[in-house]
């Protein structure tokens, strides 16, 4: 199984690494190779002198890491929060590499990040932030080097400035240069809901393993954002009973179920989900450890460890959030037998429709809807069948298979290439 010293059980780069040696062990990868995959190709540190809107001078630092482009161009968004660090980023490219991979899609791995708390900054320097973050790593991006897309704090606009930047600097429109764009600058339809929809479609495939029907299962989404807002309404749509959410602030729960597009209603009036109707508050962390069906954790890293994950009380846990599950908590729900649908499997929907994006912008036609979400869904469904197969055939946990099968994939094509020298 995945160790990491406790000491270090809330480390990104360490729960990857902890996870990568336990595949990359069973699959037998020679020294060299293994060595190769864990180091990043490209690491790149900014200082972004901006002029705030008092004329003060601030210097915020930056981040890029390029994981790897032995499959293609790097892939991973930019996220803006003050508790970004380096080893948060280099860990977060890494599993950028093997999401792609598991998902099958031409692509490496890359993360970027500015230091900054967005909650204190304008409209106007978030974007002399952005604009300038980009010129400074112009040189590394771009799409058939590095595609940048929105994360955590990032947006739509923010990735129409990195475009635009981009683009007057090279003096002609590059759209395919980020995804993850408003639909008018060169975004794809479906691409908002695409995370949300791609962890209810591996939800459905858990289900059928287990012979349950949408109607039959109660969901507990941790998470009330993008991300989790979009899963609860295609979900409660879709016929689940959604039972309890929480947000950033506080949480709640109606074992009855709840009214998802009022609830979606209420938290945009209101900011929060605080004090909605028909529904009892419950703690942000309490939530999780309540008896439901699935469970999908749609916010932040390490939400779920080895002090509570003897606590949770979902048969399926649908990992919506990147990293939610500590190393030492992964061990933990395998012995109760927790059904793990990984990170780089669930939450890859994200990611395979900014492909389809960066595909169509590429092409200069664009896909209806249905059509994005229709390839959506078979190569989701593909990922998925591959992993749990790969996880019976190696007598692994399904977050071990997704990464055996996703190094795998790398490997081969490193093997096939070669080593330049």
């Amino acid at each position: 199984m995945a160790t990491v010293d406790t000491d270090k059980e809330f480390s990104v780069f360490d729960s990857m690494a902890a996870r990568f040696d336990v595949a990359a062990q069973k699959l037998g990868l020679d020294e060299g190779i293994l060595r190769y995959l864990r180091t990043p190709n490209r690491e790149i540190i900014v200082h972004i002198p901006v002029t705030m809107d008092n004329g003060r001078l601030e210097v915020f630092v930056g981040y890029r890491v390029q994981h790897s482009i032995a499959r293609g161009p790097c892939k991973g968004g930019v996220r803006y929060s003050p508790e970004v660090t380096l080893d948060e980023i280099r860990g977060l490219a890494a599993e950028m590499t093997w999401k792609c991979a598991v998902v099958n899609i031409p692509f490496g791995g890359a993360k970027g990040g500015i230091v900054c708390d967005p909650e204190h900054l304008s409209q106007s320097e978030l974007e002399r932030i952005t604009r300038r973050y980009t010129a400074e790593i112009l040189d590394y991006i771009g799409p058939e080097r590095d595609v940048p897309a929105p994360d955590m704090n990032t947006n739509e606009q923010t990735m129409a400035w990195i475009m635009d930047t981009y683009s007057m600097h090279l003096r002609h429109t590059v759209t395919a240069c980020v995804t993850g764009k408003p639909f008018g600058l060169g975004g794809s339809r479906g691409r908002p809901a695409a995370t949300g929809r791609g962890c209810m479609i591996v939800t459905d495939q858990a289900l059928k393993r287990f012979g349950r029907e949408r109607e039959q299962t109660r969901v507990i989404v941790q998470g009330f954002g993008n991300v989790g807002s979009q899963a609860s309404r295609l979900m409660h749509e879709a016929g689940y009973r959604i039972i309890g959410v929480a947000d950033i602030h506080s949480g709640i729960y109606n074992s009855n179920g709840l009214d998802i597009p009022q609830l979606l209603e209420y938290s945009k009036e209101n900011r929060t989900i605080e004090g909605f109707p028909e529904s009892e508050p419950i703690g942000r962390q309490e939530i999780l450890e309540q008896d439901c069906d699935v469970l999908l954790p749609a916010a932040t890293e390490n939400v779920i460890t080895s002090k509570n994950a003897g606590h949770i009380r979902a048969r399926i846990l649908v990992e919506g959030a990147n990293s939610p599950t500590t190393p030492p908590a992964d061990d933990i729900l395998f012995d109760r037998g927790v059904f793990v649908v990984p990170d780089i499997l669930a939450n890859a929907g994200g990611v395979t429709v900014s492909y389809f994006e960066w595909v169509q912008d590429r092409q200069g036609y664009f896909w209806p809807e249905g059509m994005v979400n229709e390839r959506l869904k078979h190569i989701q469904v593909a990922a998925f069948n591959d992993v749990v197969h790969f996880g019976e055939k190696h007598n692994v946990n399904n977050r071990i298979a997704a990464y055996m099968l996703a190094i795998d994939r790398v490997a081969t094509t490193l093997k096939l290439r070669g080593i330049y020298a």
